[in-house]
């Protein structure tokens, strides 16, 4: 199992997507700009097959532009929604 763990990042939210299956929150993405250290998008998980009282958290994912972090968001989303998801 990968290890878990929860990162504090400092800086200001810029966007945030959710995504739910069958009424239930399965992804949470949060999109932060840092200033100088970019953009982090940090990923909640909640898987459909567990029921968890906290997420997993892949990541987080870094990147220099606000660009490349939507992109990025956006991908995921289009991956969820072809899942089934409701963005």
């Amino acid at each position: 199992m990968a290890a878990e763990h929860a990162v504090d990042i400092q800086g200001v939210e810029v966007g945030r997507r959710s995504a739910r299956k069958d009424g239930r929150e399965v992804v949470a993405l949060r999109c932060v700009d840092t200033g100088m250290k970019g953009f982090i998008v940090e990923c909640d998980v909640y898987p459909v097959d567990a029921v968890r009282v906290e997420p997993l958290r892949p990541g987080p994912y870094t990147f220099a532009t606000r660009p490349q972090a939507d992109a990025f968001v956006d991908e995921a989303a289009k991956a969820l929604t072809y899942l089934g998801c409701e963005l």
